[in-house]
């Protein structure tokens, strides 16, 4: 009896989350609101690659090899990574450093109008040191870089995805 109970509830879940218009993160993105896109950074660039491959994922999209061509043109004026000493211990030695990630940006559409003025995007994580665990340490300096590229990109995203219609 409690089986088959649980097999109905299994089933009814479902039908139940749907009838009151649920939906899982990410499922309800609607597409970008242009159907082409230059985006001004350089082929081997990590944040470029990946910003391009989630436009390219969108499906509506197209990705511009000349400016002159897309309907939207997006400039990345600068892309900075910092490390500032965050902390010292009682022997003046480095305990912790803050990585920055700083993305300069605007948005416009082939007659030149801005359709998002020149943005900063800065993006900031804390890490410890350690002198004993140096390589540990620069390994995970590196992940917390790709995990900053990853956040930012999404935050690029979300304000594409907010452009009204162009």
């Amino acid at each position: 009896m409690k089986r088959r109970a649980a097999c109905i509830l299994a089933l009814a879940t479902p039908l139940l989350l749907s009838a009151c218009g649920f939906q899982l993160r990410g499922s309800g993105e609607t597409a970008l609101p242009f159907k082409s896109i230059y985006v001004g950074l350089p082929d081997n660039s990590p944040l470029g690659s990946e910003l391009k491959r989630y436009i390219r994922a969108d499906g509506s999209t197209q990705i511009a090899s000349d400016p002159k061509t897309a309907q939207v043109i997006l400039d990345v004026l600068s892309e900075t990574r910092e490390k500032a000493i965050l902390s010292l211990n009682t022997q003046g030695r480095i305990r912790e450093y803050t990585l920055y990630y700083k993305l300069r940006f605007r948005v416009r559409d082939v007659q030149n109008k801005e359709l998002i003025a020149p943005t900063d995007i800065i993006l900031k994580r804390d890490i410890s040191f350690n002198e004993s665990a140096v390589m540990a340490k620069e390994n995970e300096e590196v992940l917390l870089y790709r995990d900053m590229q990853s956040d930012l990109v999404q935050q690029l995203l979300r304000r594409l995805h907010a452009l009204k219609s162009v």
